[in-house]
């Protein structure tokens, strides 16, 4: 097994190395995100943009079952899934109330953690009012990033709707910025109770996935920036929309698009991640061939 590579600070910044049996030197903007050395040879999912609750009854319905479908296609396969934001349309938790949306849902995520342990759990734009409860079910919840080890490649796992560190250069719009903030909530919390605040927040959700589409424009630059100044193979997230794969001469891109409207995952495999489509009548995951430009969805 290669040992973990020198990962090359993205803004020259000079801090010393952490050492955890290894000296792995990380630039200041993933100091709180330790490389994940867990996985090395294992299968791998990563699934973003379910929105489950989004959408009128027979719809979430078949959403919920394709979704379930698949975790129970990790369990049967030994796969290890890992969520990358927006799995919720809406979900905001209270100190003493918790939503239920999709705890049948949840109840089968649980049943995965204890089998094959810990689901990392990078929360998104609509999913990270959290209090604890998905850490309770077993989730490894994450607001920002995470860098891990796939074998010999790195990958740089988030949401894409923004990092909270400005020395990432890929800073949140404003108005996620408030929505994230402690006081913001804390005040909104405090006016309103947890049925009129969920319904709120539900009514606002619907209207963001109503704006038009940005373009894939902002991600893809980032991620070609990013790449070429670090010792990182991979970026992968999902927030637009648009599933793709973007190539550079420093590494790739790789868009998981929505699993709601399109089913599209990333699946690691035999050293190397591929965009793929769930089927979930049949269960079988095939090669993604659609075009994004063909493809573009309301965010």
């Amino acid at each position: 097994m290669k040992a973990p590579r020198i990962l090359k600070p993205l803004w020259n910044s000079s801090l010393p190395a952490t050492n955890n049996g290894t000296n792995v030197s990380l630039p200041y903007s993933i100091i709180y995100s330790r490389i994940d050395h867990r996985f090395m040879t294992e299968k791998h999912i990563f699934l973003s943009d379910v929105h489950y609750g989004a959408f009128d009854d027979e719809t979430n319905r078949q959403v919920g079952t394709d979704l379930i479908r698949l975790i129970e296609y990790c369990k049967i396969n030994k796969i290890q899934l890992h969520i990358l934001g927006d799995l919720f349309d809406y979900w905001m938790e209270y100190p003493n109330h918790k939503p239920e949306l999709g705890e049948h849902i949840l109840g089968h995520f649980r049943q995965l953690i204890s089998e094959l342990g810990p689901i990392l759990y990078i929360t998104g734009n609509h999913d990270n009012w959290t209090r604890g409860y998905f850490e309770e079910l077993g989730f490894d919840v994450e607001p920002e990033f995470r860098l891990m080890k796939f074998g010999n490649r790195t990958a740089l796992l988030h949401h894409g709707d923004g990092l909270n560190n400005p020395r990432m250069q890929l800073p949140r719009p404003w108005f996620h910025r408030l929505l994230r903030n402690k006081h913001f909530i804390s005040v909104y919390q405090f006016l309103l109770p947890p049925p009129a605040g969920l319904s709120l927040m539900k009514k606002f959700s619907e209207h963001c996935r109503k704006r038009p589409i940005a373009g894939v424009e902002r991600l893809n630059e980032w991620s070609r920036e990013y790449l070429s100044k670090n010792d990182v193979d991979f970026v992968i997230c999902g927030h637009d929309h648009i599933p793709r794969v973007e190539t550079f001469s420093s590494g790739t891109y790789i868009n998981s698009g929505t699993f709601y409207s399109h089913r599209t995952l990333v699946y690691y495999t035999n050293g190397d991640f591929e965009l793929v489509v769930w089927n979930g009548k049949d269960n079988t995951l095939t090669p993604f061939t659609g075009h994004s430009k063909l493809i573009h969805d309301e965010q």
